[in-house]
């Protein structure tokens, strides 16, 4: 008979056991069925929200209605998205999609009053809200006791300034140049 040394037994011992662990995954990869693709059903119909619109492109007029808050106090000196530091006491207000720079006049539809407000920061950050008015844009509408209100929000998107071709340079202004940049270099050695 054959004799086996104790290492090589225990050799054979390993790969038996990882062998009969690695074979029936295996061949459970080989055997899986697909499911079949879900039944196909009719979407649930979704009801349309109350004009509901985003900001159109430049020069198109704009209506949403929908909710609106103010802010003041705490945004008092901060800088806005446009860059500019915030001013509760000036006519302005943050809306999410209209261009920065747009005029829009928001009316309460409660009371009927109306303002005209220029749009230099992005909000509001709460769900359901369609713009947020500076302290005194709220104030002249009848905003700020409540703190919320549903308004219109009417705007035409400005329109962007036609951007001029870059100056060519002439003949004469190319050898100005040249010259300019020759002096330089005798005048540094």
């Amino acid at each position: 008979m054959v004799t086996i040394s104790r290492s090589l037994r225990g050799f054979f011992v390993v790969i038996g056991v990882l062998f009969s662990l690695v074979l029936p995954s295996c061949s459970g990869m080989l055997s899986r069925k697909e499911l079949p693709p879900p039944p196909l059903t009719a979407p649930t119909p979704v009801e349309p929200r109350e004009q509901e619109k985003t900001a159109k492109p430049e020069g198109q007029k704009f209506q949403q209605l929908g909710e609106a808050s103010w802010y003041g106090p705490y945004h008092q000196g901060k800088e806005t998205a446009s860059g500019e530091t915030f001013n509760q006491n000036e006519l302005t207000a943050a809306h999410p999609t209209l261009p920065l720079g747009t005029t829009a006049a928001v009316t309460n539809l409660e009371t009927g009053k109306s303002v005209k407000v220029r749009i230099n920061d992005r909000g509001p950050y709460v769900k359901g809200r369609k713009i947020d008015l500076s302290k005194a844009a709220a104030k002249k509408i009848g905003l700020t006791k409540k703190g919320v209100a549903k308004v219109k929000i009417v705007s035409t998107a400005p329109r962007k300034a036609k951007k001029k071709p870059a100056r060519q340079q002439t003949k004469s202004s190319h050898q100005r140049a040249a010259k300019s940049t020759q002096t330089q270099r005798l005048s540094q050695q």
